[in-house]
């Protein structure tokens, strides 16, 4: 047994010497593409979501309970909305944020006169540089909901303008107004249009002036989607502008509340043509409560697709969850989208960075399914390093097996050298036969202790041989030198 334990520590040795500078060689490269490349993410990322009470902020919730499920706590930083984000976002002060279409296009100044802004534009860097799209997310709608007593509007045209030619005439007195279909309807009014980091003042702005109207036509607010919910509701404005999903609390308050309606854009179609962010979208009858008829007709509104931004220093494996997050939070059907719509890539105005094709229009790699998060990310950002180095060490690796058959045969054949020394002396008659017997003996004795695997003991046995024959040589020689073997 001590024996086999012996050969076992000795042949154990032989190999990791043998194989040693080659694993020595692929650890080395490992450690050094896992360094340069940083396979695994920080533990905490920033996402800019929205203001309290928001469809952004519910999702940011459910973002972060999602990604916490592989150790990654994302910190939700709220906001005042989606202009808000984007500012945060180029800064570099959140790693990844909610952002409506056309904020980008709103948060840039108005264009300036064409003879100087071609060289403007080529001295201008571009602010969303380094921004990339993790895919658009949902439909995300301006809401425009009024109180149907504050409305007074010409019966029949867009706007209470003076008689133009073709007009319809005035309804007879006494009859009520029809519901409001144009944005010039609401001149005169108490209108909240959000907070300017929300990006609703400079979209109504925009809107307003398409339609030959200032801002100055309304009286203007800024109240945060719960404050103007509130401040509708108690009759302090006659209007609440916002930007949200259906999924949000106040929309859902506000589609319920007696005496409040949303605006049901007539012209919506002609919005979308001219701003290219927007489309016309349809909330359908009933699809708040099918009971209670809610709302109790068809709604045009103008809509956005939000977009999950992120910045291209965001780690990839970052990028990667939240991508694949998107896919189980925003595919199913909602009330302005059918199932499977969502996230896309389509609507995307910035660049769609890979981990986000590859979540929404690609298949996840097999391995993904059966390995955590930190095996599959390992293999995933470093498959390359993995394979280059399976195809470097391969060749190398036929250098061990000789190696390892050397150190072994070395164990017999480093006593050759001594044996022949005995023999060499033997013939001169330098020393004394019994001297020599003596040596052999030793020598016998040790080769007998020499352990090698059984593959190799063919070797050992050759050595004791020679040995032998050598002992023979002298004991038959009866004076003077011995003759060489033959």
């Amino acid at each position: 047994m001590a024996l086999r334990i012996k050969l076992f520590f000795l042949n154990l040795r032989d190999l990791i010497v043998s194989a040693g500078p080659l694993l020595i060689l692929a650890v080395g490269l490992l450690v050094a593409a896992y360094w340069w490349l940083d396979p695994q993410p920080p533990h905490t990322v920033r996402l800019a979501t929205g203001p309290e009470g928001s469809a952004y902020a519910g999702f940011g919730a459910r973002y972060a309970r999602a990604l916490a499920r592989d150790g990654i706590r994302v910190e939700l930083v709220a906001t005042e909305g989606s202009l808000d984000n984007l500012t945060l976002l180029r800064t570099g002060q959140v790693d990844v944020a909610f952002v409506r279409g056309g904020t980008s296009s709103l948060s840039r100044p108005r264009p300036m006169p064409a003879a100087t802004a071609s060289a403007a534009e080529a001295d201008a860097p571009d602010p969303d540089a380094g921004l990339v799209s993790l895919g658009a997310l949902f439909y995300d709608p301006l809401w425009i909901f009024y109180r149907e007593h504050s409305i007074v509007a010409a019966a029949g045209g867009p706007a209470p303008r003076a008689a133009r030619p073709g007009r319809k005439p005035a309804a007879p007195p006494g009859t009520p107004p029809p519901e409001p279909a144009f944005l010039p309807q609401l001149a005169g009014l108490r209108v909240s249009v959000d907070q300017d980091g929300s990006g609703v003042p400079q979209l109504m702005a925009r809107l307003l002036q398409a339609n030959g109207l200032d801002a100055s036509a309304l009286t203007l607010s800024h109240l945060p989607p719960t404050q103007a919910t509130q401040a509708l509701l108690a009759d302090d404005i006659d209007v609440a502008v916002l930007t949200s999903a259906p999924q949000s609390a106040v929309v859902r308050e506000l589609l319920r509340a007696p005496d409040i309606r949303p605006l049901s854009l007539a012209q919506a179609d002609a919005y979308a043509r001219r701003f290219a962010f927007m489309r016309a979208v349809t909330l359908p009858r009933g699809v708040a409560d099918l009971a209670e008829d809610i709302p109790p007709h068809d709604v045009t509104l103008l809509a956005a697709s939000t977009s999950l931004l992120a910045r291209e220093q965001t780690h990839p494996a970052l990028r990667q969850l939240f991508a694949q997050a998107a896919q189980s939070i925003h595919s199913r059907a909602g009330w302005l989208n059918e199932a499977r719509e969502f996230p896309n890539t389509r609507t995307s105005e910035l660049p769609v960075s890979a981990e986000g094709d590859r979540a929404i229009n690609g298949k996840p790699p097999f391995w993904q399914r059966y390995l955590p998060f930190w095996a599959s990310n390992v293999i995933e950002r470093m498959w390359l390093v993995i394979g280059g180095l399976i195809v470097l060490i391969l060749p190398l690796s036929r250098v061990v097996p000789p190696l390892y058959t050397f150190r072994v045969r070395r164990r017999v054949f480093r006593w050759y050298a001594r044996l022949r020394d005995i023999e060499a002396r033997a013939e001169t008659g330098k020393a004394s036969r019994e001297a020599l017997l003596r040596e052999l003996d030793d020598l016998d004795r040790v080769a007998n202790g020499i352990a090698v695997p059984l593959a190799h003991a063919g070797e050992v046995y050759a050595l004791r041989n020679n040995i032998h024959a050598t002992r023979k040589r002298l004991l038959a020689a009866a004076s003077g030198p011995i003759s060489p073997p033959a």
